[in-house]
């Protein structure tokens, strides 16, 4: 096998998901290949029991998806890391969140759109199972239309007609703040005037320094952006309840078709650009996506989202 194998695998109970995870890490231990599992703890503890003492390299799956852009620039770290000690092959059995386990689902529907580019170079068979007992319809919809294979049984493997290149499907939700009135709204506002709003519409708020920083950056990271790249007018709109900012940026054009925007460092001009891979990394939550107002980027700093 060569280049990126993404595959998912959907299951119903507990025995389920360890007939699917037992044979894809014991096949890989047999075959000395790096076998890696990011899982949820009650997962995490199926695998130990029903493994023993292996070779498994078990990652906190909750730390390990923190955040898209996190997880890609760590598990881009792992396979550099074995490819460079000489692994042929290596396998990872990861469970990305979703609502169902408490995280909202838009970055994580582009993370799975995205990895298919972003681990292509690397010698990796990834299998990610859902829970169909926790995944919401819409969720698995993305999850099917994201993996280009699917094991549909336990040792079935097979490609998956129901893969679409590109991103997701499911739209990005608007954030509970924004049923209120904007504290801050401005139309083809430059950088600097809306740098200096959201400092003073901010200002007092319980937020720590670091987090205030990443508020005014990314509100000015996601303005350029769509003044740079999107169609006029662009709307800039802001929302607070004294511990959490939300920031909306929307415009008319499409918005980048390449899931992997945002999500992985790049300097190249035409696209979303470095700025919008640091405030991935930097902040609570970041959507971006279309609806009927046009083309929305939305950033949480603070507080829960």
């Amino acid at each position: 096998m060569t280049g990126f194998f993404h595959e998912t695998a959907f299951y119903g109970t507990d025995d389920d998901f360890l007939a699917h995870a037992v044979p894809f890490l014991e096949d890989g231990l047999r075959a000395g290949e790096p076998s890696v599992v990011a899982c949820s703890e009650q997962n995490t503890e199926l695998l130990r029991g029903a493994l023993g003492r292996t070779g498994v390299i078990f990652r906190q799956g909750t730390g390990q998806y923190s955040r898209p852009s996190d997880a890609i620039a760590s598990y881009l770290d792992l396979f550099r890391e074995y490819t460079v000690g000489g692994a042929q092959q290596m396998r990872v059995i990861g469970q990305v969140p979703h609502p169902g386990t408490g995280a909202r689902w838009d970055w994580w529907a582009r993370y799975e759109a995205a990895v298919n580019q972003a681990y292509a170079e690397f010698p990796v068979w990834g299998l990610c199972p859902y829970d169909t007992r926790t995944t919401p319809a819409d969720v698995l919809a993305d999850v099917v239309s994201t993996h280009p294979n699917i094991a549909t049984a336990p040792g079935t493997r097979e490609a998956n007609s129901g893969y679409r290149v590109g991103l997701a499907s499911s739209p990005p939700l608007p954030d509970v703040l924004e049923d209120g009135v904007p504290l801050v709204e401005l139309v083809d506002p430059a950088a600097g005037t809306v740098r200096e709003a959201v400092g003073n519409a901010i200002d007092g708020m319980d937020l720590g320094e670091d987090a205030a920083h990443d508020a005014v950056y990314a509100a000015s990271e996601i303005v350029t952006n769509g003044l740079t790249h999107g169609v006029a007018p662009v709307r800039f709109r802001l929302w607070a309840d004294g511990a959490r900012v939300v920031l909306a940026v929307t415009d008319h054009g499409p918005g980048p078709s390449d899931p992997t925007a945002g999500l992985v460092p790049t300097t190249e001009t035409r696209s979303a650009g470095l700025g919008l891979w640091i405030l991935h990394r930097t902040c609570d939550y970041v959507s971006m996506g279309r609806d009927a107002d046009g083309f929305t980027v939305r950033v949480s700093v603070g507080g829960q989202t």
